[in-house]
C-alpha cells in the first residue's frame, strides 16, 4: 500500500517537473489539477500499462525496453486525451513529458525505496 502511495506522489510531483521544463504540456486548475492528472497516470499505470507490456513484451525485448517509452507515452496522451485541463500541445512536448515523467519517476521511486529500507 505504501509503495502504491508513493506512486501516486511520484506521478504527481513528475507531471509538475514536466509542466516546468516542458513548453508544450499545460496542466491546469492547479495543485488540484496535478494531483487529479497524478492519480489518474497511477490508475493507468496499475491497471493498462500491464496489460500493454504483456502484448507488446517481444518488442520491449527487441528495442531492449526503449518501446516501454512508447507505452509510457501511451498513456501519458490517454491522461490528456481523458482530462480536459491537460493539454499537451504538439507531438514533441508528448515525448519530452514522457521522457521527463519516466525519468523522475524512476529516480522518485528508487529513492524512496532506498529510504523506506
Amino acid at each position: 500500500m505504501a509503495s502504491f502511495i508513493i506512486r501516486l506522489f511520484s506521478n504527481c510531483l513528475a507531471l509538475y517537473i514536466a509542466y516546468l521544463l516542458v513548453p508544450g504540456l499545460v496542466i491546469n486548475n492547479g495543485l488540484t489539477g496535478f494531483i487529479v492528472a497524478g492519480l489518474f497516470l497511477g490508475v493507468l499505470n496499475l491497471s493498462v500499462k500491464p496489460i500493454l507490456k504483456f502484448i507488446s513484451a517481444p518488442i520491449i525485448i527487441l528495442t531492449l525496453g526503449i518501446f516501454s517509452l512508447i507505452i509510457n507515452g501511451i498513456l501519458l496522451w490517454l491522461v490528456s486525451y481523458a482530462l480536459d485541463f491537460v493539454v499537451i500541445q504538439t507531438f514533441p512536448a508528448l515525448i519530452m513529458s514522457t521522457i521527463i515523467v519516466t525519468i523522475a519517476n524512476v529516480i522518485i521511486t528508487s529513492t524512496s525505496k532506498a529510504i523506506l529500507k
